[in-house]
């Protein structure tokens, strides 16, 4: 899923975000397995909040998006804060293709959610970890199956911004662990309107283990993807750290 329609409105509409507390858990947990420096992708970066403050942390940063849209305001937030020199890439990550290895790879907002069914979820996993240099890190969240089957369900939402409305409508299918979104935004001074739709996958943390684990990855550490403490029982959100093996090595 692309987010073309969302791009001119993503930020507005993902005001409420608490981008501060995500980028000092990140650096946090980079920091604390000694990537202080050098390259790191971030994977489905969309307008590049997240992108920008490990930019401005020191790190070498690549974008990577599925969409231009996106890639496109991220080009010019970069360039509006000095920092033209990231590397944008267009590319669906479960084809991911870096000219070179990096430190780490992160991923947040949901982004692994939207690849499925599992064997694609579990291929978008080894291209991620194909990429990062052993010891290095794949950091990435995930909206847990407790949030889809009794947040997301099929309750219909509606978000505001100043020149933007929005009603975000989903459809919980319990059989295929998933949920089908359809997604409106009117720009009423425009009399204009965006439609998209697309799928979130639900997966449980022993399948995301499972899909590490064959990727070469170690999940170190599962902490809830909100508030970074231990994980509940209804927490919405894993935030995963992984670790990538060196070849031939074992849990």
């Amino acid at each position: 899923m692309a987010y073309e329609a969302f791009a001119g409105v993503y930020d507005a509409f993902n005001e409420d975000a608490d981008y501060d507390a995500l980028f000092r858990y990140v650096c946090g947990v980079l920091r604390a397995h000694g990537v202080e420096d050098g390259i790191v992708a971030d994977l489905g970066c969309g307008t590049g909040e997240l992108t920008l403050r490990l930019a401005a942390a020191g790190y070498d940063m690549i974008g990577v998006d599925l969409s231009p849209e996106m890639l496109s305001v991220l080009r010019e937030k970069a360039w509006e804060t000095g920092q033209e020199g990231l590397l944008l890439l267009c590319q669906d990550i479960a084809e991911l293709d870096l000219y070179g290895t990096v430190r780490a790879a992160v991923s947040t907002f949901d982004t692994f959610n939207h690849i499925g069914p599992a064997e694609k979820f579990r291929r978008a996993l080894c291209r991620a970890a194909l990429f990062v240099e052993p010891g290095g890190l794949v950091l990435f969240d995930m909206n847990t199956p407790y949030k889809h089957a009794h947040i997301l369900s099929d309750n219909v939402y509606e978000i505001e911004a100043d020149d933007a409305y929005c009603v975000w409508r989903n459809r919980y299918d319990a059989a295929a662990c998933c949920t089908h979104i359809a997604v409106e935004i009117t720009y009423p001074d425009m009399d204009e309107c965006d439609k998209e739709a697309f799928t979130e996958y639900a997966y449980s943390l022993e399948e995301i283990t499972r899909a590490c684990r064959q990727a070469g990855l170690r999940v170190e550490h599962v902490a809830d993807g909100e508030d970074f403490g231990p994980l509940r029982p209804d927490s919405v959100r894993y935030f995963i750290t992984a670790v990538k093996q060196a070849a031939g090595e074992n849990e």
